[in-house]
């Protein structure tokens, strides 16, 4: 699985619209914005990084004015973390990841109250983009500012192959949200789960986490993984039907 999950970040990644490669990377790149977790790269299965190919990955991000930065799976190119480290990077942060197959998915459906309010829909509107962007940048306590750009890279997210799915309050509102990547190499990644605060502990991380998995699923996925940020949304994502996989690094270079 950790192939399967490094490869897919290879894939997504080469999405970006200025993607390249340096060396055994590949670098995501969006002149759209400067977002670090936006613009980052992720190193092809198997990689043996020189020297000077690391210091070639930290001129391309140097040379746009951007923070170098790696998301991967160690496991699946365990010579690429050395290389790093011997340059300068540091740890960022270290998460699990889990994964869900057809098989262990439990979708919420006779669920007594208040899961069975939860109402999880597709957006449609440019407002309704917005809208969850907005909900989101909430959620996750201000990481970044709602803005037309976030709300097209969510449509485009949907569009291209991938979900975006939101909750109705009862006022009409987005009272949370996620999203899901396009599939590639069989796998898809579920992020950006998030809920308003004043809605949580009503199901809705459980309903559109099933719903958006659901829908992976029926579009040709085998499987779909997620981080989690937290023993309490590890649970929620367990009850889904979600399972242990593996391990991702983050690593940056501040020099």
């Amino acid at each position: 699985m950790h192939t399967d999950v490094q490869s897919f970040a290879v894939a997504h990644l080469l999405r970006r619209p200025a993607a390249c490669r340096v060396g055994g990377f590949v670098v995501g790149f969006d002149p759209a914005t400067t977002s670090p977790y936006v613009n980052y790269a992720t190193p092809v299965p198997g990689a043996a990084p020189t020297d000077a190919d690391v210091a070639d990955l930290i001129a391309a991000f140097r040379t746009r004015g951007l923070l170098p930065r790696l998301e991967f799976a160690p496991d699946a190119a365990p010579a690429v973390e050395p290389a790093l480290r011997r340059a300068g990077f540091t740890t960022e942060a270290v998460h699990e990841y889990l994964v869900c197959t057809p098989a262990t998915l439990t979708v919420p459906g006779a669920a007594p109250e208040p899961e069975a309010r939860v109402r999880v829909e597709p957006p449609v509107t440019d407002e309704d983009y917005l809208a969850i962007d907005t909900a989101l940048s909430e959620a996750f306590g201000g990481e970044w500012a709602p803005s037309p750009q976030g709300a097209a890279r969510l449509r485009r997210t949907e569009e291209g192959g991938g979900a975006v799915r939101f909750v109705r309050a009862e006022d009409g509102s987005c009272a949370g949200g996620a999203l899901c990547s396009a599939p590639a190499e069989g796998t898809a990644e579920l992020a950006g789960v998030g809920t308003l605060p004043g809605h949580r502990g009503r199901g809705i991380a459980a309903a559109v986490t099933a719903a958006l998995a659901e829908t992976l699923f029926a579009r040709g996925a085998r499987t779909i993984w997620l981080e989690y940020s937290g023993a309490g949304s590890r649970r929620v994502y367990e009850r889904v039907g979600f399972r242990p996989g593996g391990t991702r690094v983050y690593l940056r270079h501040e020099g």
